[in-house]
């Protein structure tokens, strides 16, 4: 069975190249997102790896890790870190999972279980490892997104999601489409009349099963 969510994520052992990791301890406690690739030295790839760069701050706003994983080893890792950082124009810190034996991209579900990289290996080989995985402090999966090759992942709408995962999950709300942070926000079916009164003062009734409210300051 895939990895649903709300599952608690695979715990494992790797490489990166920052040193070696166990998952779970490497969380710690915290949000978190692990965006995989299917290879170095990959031209799209490489512009993601960029942009995620570039939102350091954003990340350590909202105390989030970072981590990537891409299926070549970290000698490879560390000399794409250069690329990397010319692109983005700033440093990359954040690491990246060696996963040469296809482990972490198996146990995540981007790859079928008899998976195998050849020799000669190219990207079309593991084309699948293109998701982004955003995972809560309680170490279960909160939303994954899987892109193709050719099209480049949208980051902005990454931290977007973050955000109202975020904002749902100490608040107690939910997000409508298209929100960001600052606009109303939806009030559980969930929740009377008389509890969102108390907790939001005035709400809006759009229908009997979308209410619209501000968040108290």
């Amino acid at each position: 069975m895939g990895l649903r969510i709300n599952d608690t994520v695979p715990n494992f052992s790797a490489e990166t190249d920052h040193g070696p990791i166990q998952f779970h301890d490497w969380l710690d406690g915290k949000w978190a997102i692990m965006f995989s690739h299917p290879k170095d030295f990959t031209p799209v790839c490489t512009t993601e790896f960029g942009a995620v760069a570039q939102l350091s701050d954003e990340w350590a706003k909202r105390d989030t890790k970072v981590i990537g994983v891409s299926v070549d080893g970290v000698e490879d890792h560390k000399k794409w870190k250069g690329d990397i950082e010319t692109v983005a124009g700033t440093s990359a810190g954040f690491p990246i999972i060696a996963d040469e034996g296809l482990a972490v991209s198996k146990a995540f579900d981007m790859l079928p279980s008899e998976a195998y990289m050849p020799d000669g290996r190219t990207p079309n080989d593991s084309a699948t490892v293109r998701s982004v995985f955003i995972i809560g402090p309680d170490k279960q999966l909160k939303l994954s997104m899987t892109y193709p090759m050719n099209v480049g992942r949208n980051f902005a709408e990454v931290l977007r999601a973050l955000d109202g995962l975020q904002t749902a999950s100490a608040n107690g709300v939910a997000t409508p489409a298209n929100w960001e942070v600052g606009q109303d926000v939806i009030i559980p079916a969930t929740v009377s009349n008389e509890d969102a009164a108390a907790k939001f003062g005035e709400f809006e009734t759009v229908l009997p099963y979308l209410r619209k409210a501000k968040l108290p300051s």
